[in-house]
């Protein structure tokens, strides 16, 4: 019966990957640790990924939520692309301060959404450090990102946060638990997350 009941307990779990993208000291890390332990940690740039689990429910499903925080830096950016497949949905980190690295950031995220294996995936732009003097508003975000456009054919929307002080931070995670499309096939995606694991830490080393 012992067995039987494990059994039961992982079939009731739906598992699905969440990513946690953007540019290099936009302020992912920082999220991941305030949504996770409702601390806020001071971060160096993520050399490699972090990864983090979550509980929600979502209609009478309990849910399972991994979110990888994959780092941003120019060679790091190379490596988004293994994690894509088995992806729930995107979480897009923008510093809404830093307007001299904003056509960057749009550059860097229209490459993502023109990715096959992404198509119709849901997209959530986190307008972050909105509590830094001259960051941008959720409207001038989605003006300056064209979202409108890039954004066609997939549920979509822009959250303005603050991962210091957790303004919005909540708020992001629900919205993002009501958005996901369940995967059928909850053992595979974390096969696949292990692969990824195993690819990433052979290829650090180099």
């Amino acid at each position: 019966m012992g067995q039987h009941g494990s059994k039961s307990s992982i079939e009731a779990r739906v598992i699905f990957q969440l990513l946690l993208l953007g540019l290099d000291n936009a302020g992912k890390s920082t999220l991941l640790y305030k949504l996770k332990h409702n601390i806020c940690v001071s971060t160096v740039p993520t050399i490699g990924f972090n990864v983090e689990m979550l509980e929600a429910r979502k209609n009478r499903n309990k849910i399972a939520i991994t979110i990888w925080d994959v780092g941003g830096q120019g060679k790091m950016r190379d490596h988004w692309p293994n994690f894509y497949q088995n992806a729930a949905a995107i979480v897009f980190v923008v510093d809404s301060a830093d307007q001299e690295r904003l056509s960057e950031a749009q550059k860097e995220l229209e490459g993502i959404l023109r990715n096959d294996e992404l198509q119709g995936r849901p997209v959530i732009l986190l307008a972050n450090k909105q509590d830094v003097n001259g960051a941008l508003n959720v409207t001038e975000i989605k003006d300056r990102f064209n979202l409108r456009k890039i954004c066609l054919g997939r549920d979509w929307f822009v959250q303005p946060c603050s991962a210091s002080t957790g303004f919005g931070v909540e708020e992001v995670f629900k919205r993002v638990v009501q958005l996901v499309k369940l995967p059928s096939d909850p053992g595979a995606v974390k096969d696949n997350i292990k692969d990824t694991v195993h690819y990433l830490r052979a290829n650090s080393r180099r």
